[in-house]
């Protein structure tokens, strides 16, 4: 069986500094790809580019901030992007396809189901899916950044052998290079704690949306599917066949002792909260470091309309999300019995579970 290799090219990898398409850089990454899939890898692209591509396009004299200038430049940008990347895929003789996602086709199992049978077909048939966000109908709250984590979702959902994730940096490095000369660059992470965090800087370019901390979270998603992650630079020939193979210029990020499941994957990061649960301290350790499930004792506040099976972020009495799970009540229930013993609930509401999240249904976020 083939191995599958998910690419992910931000912006400003694909972009000039003032906007506009660089196509000796999408030719550069044509050739790399293609570079790939000779050596018999799978190869599936996400992009970003197409709000950077367009606004020049339009007239805007630097990239928009509003939503609907955003959508105006992604509409016009997404087609310059692909007629460059279909022009330059077919000087070696390959075919692309156009795949665009938003965050609720991975809310949606079926919606998502039939994108998965769709890249699958393509993939079969030596056709590169070219997978970016669908800007001109995503909304600020829900979007992906700059697809980082879309290129994880979509890793996850291909199971694939592993996600390269290219930038314009070497990797993850234990200060800003820029700033500080003795900075050391960090090989490999074999578990990503709240330090790795810690020293991730916020968003990079003027073109792009993301920084290395978008790019952590993505391999935060993609190691806890069993996915392993390369972040790092690609701008000479085989650079990222050597990415792929282990020798990149970059950081390694390596699967999680513990792989999520299926389920988990999905409440964790394709599921669509509809409400928040607040808890007290005790309720906090039980959680995250005790491996237990959450009572009503520990329940202060409940926002939102839900029901049983419905997904709920769970946050700490500041609001900080700890994590995510499946509900077993009604929001109107656990109003009414928040912060009551076990006793005092089976008395005054009837519902299956007495937990309001078991453990079983629960995922604790990283770097929270």
């Amino acid at each position: 069986m083939n191995q599958t290799i998910v690419v992910k090219i931000g912006s400003s990898s694909l972009t000039s500094d003032e906007g506009g398409l660089n196509r000796s850089k999408i030719d550069y990454f044509a050739g790399e790809l293609s570079r790939l899939q000779d050596e018999g890898c799978d190869v599936v692209l996400v992009t970003s580019g197409a709000v950077a591509a367009g606004f020049r396009q339009i007239g805007y004299p630097k990239r928009p901030k509003a939503l609907h200038e955003k959508q105006a430049s992604a509409a016009v940008g997404q087609a310059l992007l692909m007629q460059c990347y279909n022009e330059a895929f077919a000087k070696h003789g390959r075919t692309v396809a156009q795949i665009l996602l938003t965050r609720s086709d991975f809310a949606n199992r079926k919606r998502i189901h039939n994108a998965l049978m769709t890249m699958q077909e393509l993939i079969r048939h030596r056709v590169i899916p070219i997978i970016n966000e669908n800007d001109t109908v995503a909304v600020d709250e829900l979007k992906f950044g700059d697809n980082d984590s879309l290129s994880a979702l979509v890793a996850n959902l291909l199971k694939a052998s592993k996600l390269v994730i290219v930038t314009d940096t070497d990797g993850l490095y234990t200060e800003d290079p820029r700033k500080n000369s003795s900075a050391s660059r960090i090989d490999r992470v074999i578990e990503i704690s709240e330090d790795i965090y810690r020293i991730a800087g916020g968003s990079g370019s003027s073109v792009g949306t993301g920084g290395m901390r978008s790019k952590i979270e993505a391999a935060r998603i993609a190691t806890s599917g069993g996915v392993p992650v390369f972040v790092g630079k690609a701008n000479e020939p085989a650079d990222i066949v050597r990415a792929a193979q282990g020798d990149g210029k970059g950081t390694y990020f390596d699967t999680s002792s513990h792989t999520l499941s299926t389920k988990k994957q999905w409440i964790g990061f394709h599921s669509d909260p509809q409400g928040k649960v607040r808890v007290d301290a005790g309720a906090e350790r039980a959680l995250v470091d005790g491996g237990k499930s959450l009572l009503p004792a520990g329940v202060t506040e409940v926002e939102g309309d839900f029901h049983p099976g419905d997904v709920v972020e769970v946050a700490d009495a500041s609001g900080r999300t700890l994590g995510r799970g499946v509900v077993n009540y009604a929001s109107w229930q656990l109003k009414a019995v928040a912060g009551l013993s076990t006793e005092e609930v089976r008395r005054r509401v009837d519902v299956t579970r007495i937990e309001v999240v078991h453990r079983d249904e629960w995922i604790v976020f990283a770097g929270r």
